[in-house]
């Protein structure tokens, strides 16, 4: 097919300079934010009037927010691997919390690196290995050692917080839950200017200073609102926990409830949630500092910003207070992506994987994208039209319990194999129960409450070659898969984590 005039237009749209939108004729930098466990659903631009994220909604007003958005896998480790490497974490070789990247993978960093960007990490990313520079192409590479050594040395000790109430040392799993997750909504025992992140922001704002004149991609990103949802004194009296309705649990939940949940009261769930609001809310104050930083350098029309979580979170729904599941709160996750004069503002409501982030960002930097990927770029929707194949369903994988789900507009269906005793610390009653196969009818139960797999076999049969198929399409191994596997047991043997210890 011939290319148009109209098609050469399309393709400039992010190429052409205006002179009145640029202060200087240079090619684009980069800054990536990312939360840890922030849910799609806890921010104002989706909806939720009870958050508030003044900061990311006004990001979201100046860009395209993918509003169903899913994370490839609902925990730190294998979901920011994936991300970084633009794999699905089975092929990323990086499926447990525990297992550190292997340093010849390709990453996004390495390709900007080799295109003449100078790059940086600030933050959290489990790594799982020491920072040092040149770590998997960041040639600045303050991870969470360097980061909390440097922290604790800038800051020193804590101030004497006189009659403030604050959290003791977060031990999860130790303590009983209502602690660990603070139902108590107590605030960290330090004061704005001495918050972990609050360092993190003011490096940011240096590394920004440091390289305006270079071309950089710079990674920031934040703990918040992992548990226990940190936020500093000035943040206590921040929402009423009284205020958040407790969700409620169905018919079919108590026996996957994590045991360690079941003794957590209405009142302390609410504080929970008021906790979690909270963290979010002083996580978007952080992100319009580093924000207000490019603005204040002249950098803001120069610069493509992406924020994103690496998966979401559950606040009660089906008695969880995690991620860990296949459920939508733990998988749908903001993306949010701004370049001004080049990016539409508008919202975008087809399915988008975190896997499709990586050859997004090659192509709007013009990099060279990766030889393997799994993803899509999201360009064309960022010029209010539509890649040749939308998505018409979302892949994501748990394999430390054994689970993966394929979810499409009506569908969800989720296949453990219910053999592997869990090792993350969410064991429930029974903690081997065989196979579990789920089919929620979406359109009908939103909320994921009622199993109708039995009533459709044929959309359960239907669901399940998809969900082999992404695997079958995408895992390093596929060409050992033994013969003759029925697909229930197919899938299951795409299930069995690979990089476990245990």
């Amino acid at each position: 097919m011939p290319i148009t005039r109209r098609d050469l237009l399309k393709g400039a749209a992010f190429s052409a300079v205006p002179h009145m939108a640029r202060a200087r004729d240079r090619q684009p930098n980069f800054l990536f934010i990312l939360a840890d466990d922030h849910a799609g659903y806890v921010l104002g631009a989706d909806g939720n009037r009870r958050a508030q994220t003044p900061n990311l909604d006004r990001l979201a007003g100046e860009g395209t927010r993918f509003g169903r958005h899913h994370c490839n896998s609902p925990v730190c480790t294998p979901s920011r691997q994936s991300i970084l490497t633009g794999q699905l974490p089975h092929s990323a070789g990086v499926t447990v919390l525990s297992t550190p990247l292997a340093i010849d993978r390709p990453t996004i960093a390495k390709n900007l690196a080799a295109s003449g960007f100078s790059t940086g990490i600030i933050g959290k990313m489990h790594f799982n290995r020491p920072g040092e520079p040149g770590l998997h192409g960041f040639q600045t590479a303050w991870t969470e050692d360097i980061v909390q050594k440097r922290w604790l040395e800038s800051v020193g000790p804590a101030d004497p917080l006189d009659g403030i109430r604050t959290k003791p040392a977060w031990h999860p799993f130790q303590d009983p839950a209502r602690i660990w997750l603070n139902a108590d909504k107590l605030p960290f025992p330090r004061r704005q200017e001495h918050m972990k992140s609050a360092w993190i922001t003011e490096q940011a704002g240096r590394y920004l200073e440091e390289h305006k004149d270079d071309r950089f991609a710079l990674w920031v990103s934040f703990q918040e609102p992992h548990s226990p949802y940190d936020f500093p004194v000035e943040w206590r009296d921040k929402f009423r926990p009284a205020d958040f309705p407790v969700p409620r649990v169905g018919p079919e939940d108590p026996g996957q409830i994590p045991l360690i949940f079941r003794d957590l009261t209405p009142e302390q769930k609410q504080g929970i949630i008021a906790s979690y609001y909270t963290s979010v809310n002083y996580l978007d104050h952080n992100i319009g500092i580093v924000l207000d930083k490019l603005r204040q350098l002249n950098l803001e029309n120069d610069t493509l910003v992406v924020y994103m979580a690496d998966h979401g979170y559950s606040l009660g729904q089906h008695g969880r207070f995690e991620k860990h599941c296949t459920y939508d709160p733990a998988l749908r996750v903001p993306l949010i992506i701004r370049y001004p004069g080049r990016v539409a503002r508008h919202t975008v409501d087809d399915f988008t994987e975190s896997v499709d982030v990586a050859p997004t960002i090659f192509d709007l930097l013009g990099a060279p994208r990766f030889d393997l990927h799994h993803g899509q770029s999201l360009r064309p929707y960022l010029q209010r039209t539509k890649p040749a194949r939308p998505r018409t369903s979302i892949f994501s994988e748990y394999l430390e319990n054994e689970e993966a789900c394929v979810r499409t507009a009506r569908w969800k269906y989720s296949h453990g194999s219910g053999k592997r005793e869990r090792t993350d610390g969410y064991k429930t009653d029974n903690p081997t129960p065989g196979r579990t196969i789920r089919l929620y009818d979406l359109k009908a139960d939103p909320g994921e409450f009622t199993n109708v797999a039995a009533r459709h076999p044929e959309v359960a049969a239907e669901l399940s070659r998809l969900l082999l198929d992404r695997f079958r399409t995408t895992h390093p191994e596929a060409t050992a898969e033994p013969a003759n596997l029925s697909v229930p047991d197919a899938i299951e043997w795409y299930l069995r984590p690979r990089d476990a210890r245990a």
